[in-house]
């Protein structure tokens, strides 16, 4: 079935190449980026590396509020596992590129470093271990366009950069108002959602510009749990959180002379709710029918970077600093401690994380007109601080076994960690002769926590004949142990074989983690090599054809949950009674993903005034487990299970089909996308189960009412389609009644068909 998938994926993205043919007359589908060189941009097509561009009107045409599914639903090699159950994965949203974990992407907006999430996700879903970007942080209404640059870049951008590169570009009008209002609905009543946002563009000074974008979100929740077993009615939420966001985004620059100041920023207020797993009655005499704890995070996020950028005598110089904070604060309500018995409040303060970066770049570059046919080089420095912290919860949260559902913070010693790092880079390009492009880039990176790390790059691309050229890549690339990594502690509870037990997440320094095999992290090392095909444009119509292998070694990960008599005698000798397991994050892992991306697109008329676009992409993403490390203090006790390595190696889709297609006439606009997600193997209990990843088919119409006003409709997952249930209905029963229709790592969602209106104006 799934090499049927394959073909059927292939051959529908090869199949546009003879429509796209006849198009002569069609518009040109060449789009300009600025990821991935130091130069001047060039088209999409001419870079040396895959790089795909998702525009704003296509984010919008989705329907979908939030940018993490849009990006799902449009772009093959990404996936973006809507968590339905757990808290910090289901109220912060990352993404994936080629099947590897979230914090290996590296996401920049408007060419700087973005920070990360001070959340840690420490639950059993994809990305567990990581603290990645959010990308609900950032108003999508607020962006112009999306580069994503599907190759290892460490070298031009530094750590996190693994799997790529996502660079998110504002928008920068100077003139201009647009507004846009958006509802939506599942089929089932729940989940009401409205989005009401708005964007000024001004002149500022001469050629100079300030664009203002201001949005507010709120959704309720949805919940697809099935009724409980052993009581006869829905006990457990399984969907989305009710939630609302809030965000300003500011774009703008001003003329210095010779140079221009700049600056941008994303302020973004983020509450939302989900629901923990159901307590029995009887598991606490403050709620004897059950109950069902609810934990809020409350996120503060703010990104900011103001610069300087003008050319001196040929050399273009630029110097920026960037700001980037995330906060959250965590409540704990319809709850109750257990060790307070009838004493026990029902709500808790569970304490606070927060990450903050500085981030100072400073970069010339000067063309090489006069070597050859061409080229530039560029020269950096980059400084980046950062600082980690967490405030502990009130007493009561973590008195005995704690409040359920979150515990709170409580590290053993308190935690307010930093660190510094600095790089310099090099980036050269060069064009020997007009077909041929060849680029290089090397980069030293220094942390002062770990030490030193230099990476390299080449890249080349080739014309063979207008319209056709080969390009290839090859490099070396790491990811640094993140401060939340190395530095998380907290007691909470947690599922071992369908029993709740209290689990302490300790810091790799701490003495009882040593104890348990525990060492000092060492960065993730990858190696990558990369290499394609890419035709046109011919008439409206372009290919890309590129396989790619990255092999990463001492990957980080979060360790099982240690128990036993042997770490019972530890924790006893340590006096630590309030938790019975333990865990920590290790480099336990080294993976190899390989797999080959293929990329469509026709743009043309068809007669009649129609306007067609099309646009197919089709990935394959298969991650191997290479070796598994060994606790060295205590070999019995392996340090991940079969379900911890499904979340590295096989719990996401393997294989993934987009299909995008449009057509107009005058003021009409008919939409269909289809997106086909491949097998995956997951453990969501106990039994590991292969998973069909669905197909959903998403159906949308478009009016001008005028020249100003536009009306939008439409319907995602026109067929209903529904994930997989879990087999493993004795475990499903044993542990929770029932309830769980499905695991965390569905890529399509359990909510089913949904619907959405979307007003916008144009002033």
């Amino acid at each position: 079935m799934r090499r049927l998938q394959m073909m059927a994926g292939a051959a529908t993205v090869l199949a546009l190449a003879p429509v796209g043919a006849m198009a002569q007359d069609a518009a040109s589908v060449e789009e300009l980026v600025v990821t991935g060189t130091r130069g001047a941009g060039r088209a999409a097509l001419d870079a040396p590396a895959p790089v795909d561009v998702v525009t704003s009107a296509q984010i919008a045409d989705t329907g979908y509020p939030d940018l993490g599914r849009a990006l799902n639903f449009l772009e093959p090699s990404v996936n973006f596992a809507r968590a339905a159950t757990t808290a910090s994965a289901a109220n912060t949203r990352p993404i994936t590129l080629r099947g590897l974990a979230p914090d290996q992407t590296l996401v920049l907006v408007n060419g700087k470093r973005r920070h990360a999430n001070a959340v840690l996700n420490v639950n059993n879903s994809i990305g567990r271990g990581s603290a990645a970007v959010d990308l609900d942080t950032i108003p999508e209404s607020a962006i112009e366009r999306i580069e994503i640059l599907k190759d290892g870049a460490a070298a031009q951008y530094g750590s996190d950069a693994i799997a790529g590169v996502v660079n998110i570009i504002l928008k920068d009008d100077a003139e201009g108002e647009t507004a846009a209002l958006l509802t939506g609905v599942t089929e089932q009543g729940d989940g009401a959602n409205g989005l009401a946002t708005a964007t000024v563009g001004l002149p500022l000074g001469d050629g100079g510009h300030l664009t203002v974008t201001g949005l507010f979100r709120a959704q309720e929740p949805t919940n697809r749990a099935l009724v409980d077993q052993r009581f006869g009615r829905v006990t457990y939420r399984i969907g989305d959180p009710e939630a609302w966001v809030g965000s300003v985004a500011i774009n703008a620059a001003a003329s210095l002379g010779d140079a221009e100041a700049y600056g941008f920023g994303i302020l973004t207020r983020k509450v939302s709710n989900n629901g923990a797993g159901f307590r029995v009655p009887g598991f606490s005499p403050v709620h004897p029918n059950g109950f069902l704890p609810i934990i809020e995070p409350q996120i503060w996020d703010i990104g900011l970077t103001a610069g300087v950028r003008g050319e001196f005598a040929g050399i273009s110089a630029d110097v920026s600093q960037t700001f980037g904070y995330n906060q959250a604060e965590f409540r704990v309500y319809d709850t109750a401690n257990v060790s307070l018995g009838l004493a026990s409040p029902t709500r808790f303060d569970a304490g606070a994380v927060s990450y903050q970066q500085f981030v100072t770049d400073a970069v010339l570059s000067r063309p090489l007109d006069g070597l050859l046919a061409g080229g530039n080089l560029a020269a950096g420095v980059q400084f980046r601080h950062e600082t980690y912290s967490i405030a502990n919860g009130e007493p009561l949260a973590y008195f005995g076994l704690g409040a359920d559902g979150f515990a709170g913070f409580n590290p053993r010693n308190p935690t307010d960690a930093s660190r510094n790092a600095y790089a310099l880079f090099l980036d050269a390009e060069l064009r020997p002769i007009e077909p041929l492009l060849l680029a290089a880039a090397v980069r030293y990176d220094h942390y002062d926590d770990f030490g030193g790390k230099a990476t390299w790059r080449v890249t080349g691309r080739y014309e063979i004949m207008p319209g056709i050229a080969m390009r290839g890549s090859a490099g070396i690339g790491f990811k640094a142990p993140s401060l939340q990594q190395q530095y998380f502690s907290a007691v909470q509870g947690a599922l071992s074989a369908g029993v709740l037990v209290t689990v302490g997440t300790l810091p790799v320094d701490d003495p009882v983690a040593r104890a348990l095999g525990a060492v000092s992290l060492a960065p993730e090392t990858s190696r990558n090599v990369g290499g394609g095909l890419v035709v046109g444009p011919f008439g409206g119509f372009t290919f890309t054809g590129d396989y790619y292998r990255i092999r990463i070694e001492d990957r980080i990960a979060l360790s099982e949950q240690l128990g036993g008599p042997a770490v019972r005698a530890i924790l006893t000798a340590a006096g630590i009674t309030n938790f019975q397991q333990v865990r920590f994050f290790t480099n336990a892992l080294d993976t190899t993903t390989e797999g080959f991306e293929l990329t469509a697109t026709w743009r043309g008329e068809v007669g009649a005034g129609v306007s067609v676009d099309l646009a197919a992409g089709y990935g394959v993403f298969e991650t191997s487990l290479d070796e598994l490390g060994a606790n060295p203090v205590l070999p019995t006790l392996p340090l991940l299970s079969n379900k911890s390595i499904l979340f590295v190696t096989q719990a996401q889709p393997r294989n993934k089909f987009t299909l995008q297609a449009s057509a107009s006439r005058g003021p009409w606009e008919v939409r269909a996308a289809l997106a086909v997600f491949g097998q995956y193997r997951s453990a969501p209990l106990v039994a590991a189960q292969d998973f069909d990843g669905k197909e959903t088919f998403d159906l949308g119409f478009g009016y001008d009412l005028n020249e100003r006003i536009r009306l939008d409709l439409g319907v995602q997952n026109l067929f209903d389609a529904k994930p997989d249930t879990i087999d493993d209905q004795a475990s499903v029963i044993a542990s929770t009644g029932g309830s769980f229709p499905t695991g965390e790592e569905t890529p399509i969602g359990v909510n089913g068909r949904s619907y959405f209106v979307r007003l916008q104006a144009s002033f």
